[in-house]
């Protein structure tokens, strides 16, 4: 496709309608050379004021509310030429100490040449009624800020960086971005978000770093192990990241084992055996490893919090107060519970870890036992509650996140207030977020850890709940028994045939299933059938709301079937002439649009996988407003990157949560993540209705694919160990 033709703008900046510290994203309006009207520009600054000289270079774009407008790739602020340009410039409040009134003065006094005193001759200020010694120091100082802040961005646009990475570099190095970009352009990726490893690479190429050379082996081997992490891994087999390694930089084996040497010799990675095979850790994630393990031994010793329990009266009275009868396991459960430390309960759909974690919650509140109940996701918390009846929160809120310094207000030295913390979804936890809480978890308090150790594990690095069971080391009590009351729900049912790798029994003839299968071999018909679906056929037969109580989950996001495409397609159905809307990083909100939080925003109090609405799109004010979990939250538009569409998620985004009606499009193209625990994960994310629509071989590929692709990390084996003091380990 051929790009369109850029353009050079150069002028004044009369207004700045929006400027974002954070981004330097800037929304402003300037009188430009050659053009008699104001222009809108977009682009990124780390700052502006109105009175600036600016050059852009970028191309025009239509906007449908607010017309023509220019986007510039690349920004710089340049220095004003005339006299009323300069005497605008001065008085704008970009530089400290001069006003309006001062800059008139400054231009009276020393015309064209004021810009060059302020620079080079300072101390000629004073010929200026009312500047002293206190005022020269203060303009001198915001001039020379000011100053560096031009040189870098010159410096970074000369070597291909664009105007927005530039802002972003400048933001998080300050004034020794240029210092620190030429030392070691790679951790660049490192520490500058929306900077990665191939951007990085082409920076440091511009800069003229080798393509052999050392530093370039290192910051790949690094890059390839985060990609590893970011699929789960602690750890990777050096025998795989070498070749891996190699494949991308197209460097020769030596060269990357020298490489590695340097890596593991100052301690930036860390070598360990795992099955036999020599494996390489990132150390902060060896680190949580070695943590989780002696953290759940800590907790393991010691005396119960509640005494003289006698367990068999608890379980008798609980089944009267909440008028149920437990099965023998339950009750086996509910013994082992009350006399252990540390406990794991898993079991599938409908075998009552529900009822279990419920009936524990009465005996112990009725003890006056202090409960802390917590799941990683704020729909899985909001579950937790309604079934205990005790306030649950997400992990995170446990924990006090700090968002001043980053982490968490609880941690070993501001333990805990309770005397047992519940964990629910506990499949969803990473190694990174359970050594977090480990360590807020006070010695003589007890752990219950609850999940589905068949789901996916969690979309961060481990998987803790599966080398929690896997090792030994705690007692585990599986739930395996499907209840009578669950049995007769086709989606529990056929959850638990897949998970034994049986295919789902299907009877679209019975109206009153809340399991179907409807089978179509076009991606576009099934496309075409899911829409339908959610838009008409599901809300008339149901009397549902298709926005709030259908959730499509997809195995994938790319491809004409993920959930980028089907986003695209629902809300068009859904929400096709919202009141307002406004385009952000590729991806039209309008108000009334269905959004997920797609990652943590500490300030805002969200989370990765929140999801809600957007009630209002201020666009004069650039503020979107949305519901999430009944509150009000405020993102400025340019801060719309942390959400997308959610009429349509992906399976592993769903964790944790429970949707009325889920509705599930499957295609051979979805090949590589059809496997079995993907779609059991899926199916048990409806509440009342489950109904796939795709091709019958896909899920048969999914059914067989028992092999759910192992995880490299060594927990299981740590808890085995017998640890070192806790005090050992800093």
């Amino acid at each position: 496709m051929q790009q369109p033709p850029s353009e050079n703008l150069q002028g004044a900046v009369e207004r700045v309608t929006f400027h974002s510290e954070e981004s330097g994203y800037c929304v402003v309006k300037i009188r430009a050379k050659g053009h008699r009207e104001l222009i809108t520009l977009l682009g990124h600054l780390p700052s502006i004021s109105a009175g600036e000289h600016i050059e852009a270079t970028g191309e025009w774009v239509q906007h449908p509310e607010y017309g023509s407008q220019f986007r510039a790739a690349t920004l710089r602020s340049i220095p004003p030429t005339t006299l009323e340009g300069i005497e605008r410039y001065l008085g704008s409040g970009l530089i400290k100490g001069i006003g309006p009134q001062f800059a008139k003065r400054l231009v009276e006094t020393f015309g064209d040449d004021v810009l060059d005193v302020i620079e080079n001759d300072p101390r000629r200020l004073r010929k200026v009624p009312g500047i002293g010694p206190t005022r020269i120091g203060k303009i001198s100082q915001a001039w020379r800020e000011q100053k560096v802040v031009r040189d870098i961005m010159v410096f970074l646009q000369s070597h291909g960086v664009s105007t927005l990475k530039a802002a972003r570099i400048y933001k998080t190095y300050g004034q020794n971005a240029i210092e620190r970009v030429k030392q070691n352009p790679y951790h660049l990726a490192r520490d500058v978000s929306g900077i990665g490893f191939k951007s990085a690479d082409q920076i440091a190429r511009d800069l003229g770093v080798p393509d052999n050379s050392i530093v370039r082996a290192r910051a790949g081997l690094q890059h390839v192990l985060s990609e590893q992490i970011s699929h789960g891994h602690c750890a990777f087999p050096v025998d795989e990241l070498i070749p891996k390694a190699g494949e991308l930089l197209q460097i020769d084996t030596a060269t990357l084992t020298e490489a590695l040497r340097l890596e593991i010799g100052e301690g930036d990675l860390i070598e360990e055996r795992i099955d036999e095979r020599v494996c390489v850790f990132n150390k902060r994630l060896l680190f949580h490893e070695k943590g989780v393990a002696l953290e759940f031994m800590r907790i393991a010793e010691g005396v119960l919090p509640w005494a003289g329990l006698d367990t068999k009266k608890a379980i008798v009275w609980v089944e009267e107060s909440l008028r149920i009868s437990l099965a023998d396991l339950q009750r086996e459960a509910i013994e082992k519970a009350l006399s252990s430390k540390v406990l794991v309960i898993t079991g599938g759909p409908g075998t009552g870890k529900t009822t279990l974690t419920r009936s524990l919650v009465t005996i112990l509140a009725s003890k006056r036992v202090r409960l802390a109940l917590c799941s990683p996701t704020g729909r899985a918390a909001k579950r937790l509650s309604e079934c205990t009846g005790l306030q649950a929160k997400t992990i995170h809120r446990l924990l006090e996140v700090d968002g001043a310094n980053g982490g968490f207000l609880r941690d070993r030295g501001n333990s805990l207030e309770a005397d047992l913390i519940i964990v629910d979804e506990a499949s969803m936890v990473d190694v990174t977020l359970m050594h977090c809480l480990l360590q807020a978890i006070p010695s003589q308090a007890a752990l219950l850890i609850v999940g589905d150790a068949d789901q996916l594990p969690s979309v961060g690095p481990g998987r803790v709940l599966g080398s929690l069971i896997k090792s030994g080391a705690v007692p585990v009590v599986r739930l395996t028994q499907v209840f009578r009351q669950a049995a007769v729900s086709r989606i529990i049912t056929n959850a638990h045939r897949v998970n034994e790798g049986k295919m789902p029994e299907v009877t679209n003839s019975d109206p009153q299933s809340d399991f179907f299968f409807l089978e179509s071999e076009n991606p576009a018909d099934i496309l075409r059938l899911v829409v339908d679906l959610v838009k008409r056929r599901l809300p008339q037969k149901y009397g549902c709301d298709p926005k709030r109580d259908i959730q499509v989950l997809c195995p994938m996001n790319r491809g004409g079937l993920g959930t980028r495409s089907l986003n695209t397609e629902l809300q068009k159905a859904l929400n096709p002439d919202p009141s307002a809307k406004v385009e952000k990083f590729g991806i039209t909100f309008g108000v009334g649009d269905k959004v997920m939080v797609i990652q943590n925003d500490y300030d805002k109090d969200v989370f990765n996988g929140d999801i809600g609405w957007i009630t209002k799109l201020d666009t004069e004010e650039q503020i979107a407003t949305v519901e999430l979990d009944d509150r009000a939250v405020e993102f400025a538009f340019s801060e719309l990157d942390i959400l997308a569409l959610a009429y349509s998620i992906s399976i592993h985004k769903s964790q944790g949560s429970e949707y009325p009606i889920v509705v599930i499009p499957l295609a051979t193209q979805h090949a590589v993540m059809l496997k079995r625990n993907l779609i059991y994960t899926g199916m048990t994310r409806g509440k009342k209705l489950v109904v796939m629509v795709g091709q019958r071989k896909a899920l048969a590929m999914a059914v067989d694919s028992r092999d759910q692709g192992r995880r490299w990390d060594n927990l299981a084996a740590r808890l085995v160990a017998s640890p070192r003091p806790v005090s050992d380990f800093q």
